[in-house]
């Protein structure tokens, strides 16, 4: 073949590998463009303000830990501290596994320190105490996978979050059947809500039935990767993830943490399906199926991001998996019409198409400087999508950054360390970024071939934000919500510490 054959080849081979991408990057970016446009239905926390004790809801946040440092629980216990709540309306609930001694044990020395924890050790499947879950989803169709599907009647729940909260949530529920309905609120184990989080609760659940609170990190600038990590949740969780709310119109996802919904909600619908690699999206969408509203709380929590790569490609690779689990054969089992499935699938596509960025971007330059070098071999047409795909890429990248700058005034107060992390996450180095992720979107796609997922593997924390969070704590002390006036009875077969042991307040745990 000759050399100007050849030439010809390859020219025509990228000519079409531009005009795919620049048609790709046109439906990705005009997808961006659709969630921006559908309201945010934000909650008002001073709509709490000046309510008498009994007035605000009752609240259970509970706290789902595998195998982490008591350092990274002594500084989310630090944060729960400071809460600004009637104590006689919530409780704190660790859930650990009860074959994972070295936690218990450390939530056992740290119950000593903060005395509004309590701790339920969650047993083997095959425990007695088990039968509350069994029982309930006998009852209810609307525990789907309990019902029909492969794994129809299967009690060895994998060993992860989701079977812990499933434990914990319909124990209490049992225990508190016949009292007030009550809120259910949970963390991660590197979770730092504000003081308001749960005056924020207060006041949504007057207007909605389901309330998320955004996420930041607190260590965005510890190294390149966790910048990059943080800025995908400054870019989803911060600025497109709001306008899922949508007036109720949009399928919905939760986000896994710093949310909140009745109780009675979630035991109508059958509790959290376990056998999803992350209960995020499904759970949310099942809430939206049954006609639930979600409300956004602006005030974030702090958390912490993978500060390797190796270590945020684990993470996403769960979240892909769990994203292409939760679209597939639940959207029909929890009754969703093919219109509202589709929808629901949208939700996936900012993700799903990140790596379009990466590509488009540098294909639509390319052509934009052939065309002004006299010799572009792609059609004209072709350059004006090209044109519009790279102002738009452009206006929607400005935002974001616009977006960035004020919300990291919360971590980061000084402009000059603001400006810092704009400077690492600028466009060349997101085009990278974006390039990696083709790594956990490709993973995550394989584990979801292969059913894979269902063991927890859990995301590393390294407490990278107890100096930020013990700054903010200031002097206050450790010890400010005490547990005796708690109005709930703890029956004495509970097994709540691992051993009795006397709180702060006097009341036998």
């Amino acid at each position: 073949m000759s050399s100007l054959a050849m030439a010809g080849g390859a020219d025509t081979i990228l000519v079409s590998a531009f005009l795919l991408s620049q048609i790709l990057y046109a439906l990705s970016l005009g997808l961006g463009l659709f969630f921006l446009r559908l309201p945010v239905d934000w909650v008002n926390p001073s709509e709490a303000e000046g309510r008498q004790p009994e007035e605000h809801p009752y609240i259970v946040l509970f706290y789902p830990v595998l195998r982490e440092l008591e350092s990274t629980m002594r500084t989310t216990f630090l944060s729960l501290a400071r809460i600004d709540y009637p104590a006689a309306r919530y409780r704190v609930v660790a859930i650990p596994n009860a074959n994972d001694t070295a936690t218990v044990e450390s939530l056992r020395r740290l119950a000593q320190e903060f005395a509004f924890l309590q701790i339920v050790e969650v047993p083997a499947t095959t425990d007695p105490s088990w039968q509350v879950v069994w029982r309930s989803w006998d009852e209810n169709p609307k525990a789907y996978w309990w019902h029909k599907g492969k794994r129809a009647g299967v009690r060895a729940l994998p060993p992860k979050k989701t079977r812990q909260l499933v434990y914990a949530f319909y124990t209490l529920a049992e225990e508190m059947a016949g009292g007030e309905d009550f809120l259910v609120n949970y963390i991660d184990a590197d979770s730092c809500p504000p003081p308001d989080h749960f005056l924020a609760a207060s006041a949504g659940m007057r207007h909605y039935d389901v309330l998320q609170a955004q996420n930041i990190a607190g260590n965005l600038l510890s190294t390149l990767p966790a910048s990059w990590h943080a800025f995908d949740h400054m870019a989803w969780d911060g600025f497109l993830y709001p306008h899922l709310s949508a007036r109720g119109r949009q399928p919905f996802w939760v986000l896994g943490k710093g949310l909140f919904f009745r109780a009675s909600d979630l035991l109508a619908l059958g509790g959290f399906h376990p056998w999803i690699t992350i209960e995020d999206p499904e759970v949310g969408m099942r809430f939206w199926t049954h006609g639930k509203r979600i409300g956004i709380i602006q005030n974030p929590l702090i958390e912490e991001v993978p500060s390797t790569l190796g270590h945020g490609i684990t993470q996403r690779k769960r979240w892909v998996c769990g994203f292409f689990q939760s679209l597939a054969q639940p959207l029909k089992d929890m009754g969703m019409t093919p219109w509202q499935r589709f929808r629901a699938r949208l939700n996936f596509g900012p993700c799903l198409s990140l790596s379009a960025n990466a590509i488009g971007l540098p294909l639509g330059l390319w052509a934009l400087a052939e065309w002004k070098a006299g010799v572009s071999p792609v059609p004209d047409w072709s350059l004006a999508l090209a044109a519009f795909n790279i102002a738009t890429f452009a206006v929607t990248l400005g935002a974001i950054y616009l977006s960035v700058w004020r919300r990291a005034k919360l971590i980061l107060p000084q402009r000059v360390d603001r400006l810092r992390y704009l400077l690492r996450v600028n466009p060349a180095s997101l085009v990278l970024w974006w390039l990696i992720w083709l790594v956990p979107l490709a993973i995550g796609f394989w584990m979801f071939l292969r059913d894979r997922g269902l063991v927890w593997e859990r995301t590393v924390k390294i407490d990278a934000n107890h100096e930020l969070v013990r700054t903010v704590a200031g002097s206050q002390p450790a010890v400010v919500r005490l547990g005796a006036d708690l109005p709930i009875p703890i029956p004495a077969n509970r097994n709540l510490t691992g051993e009795p042991q006397a709180s702060a307040g006097g009341l036998a745990l």
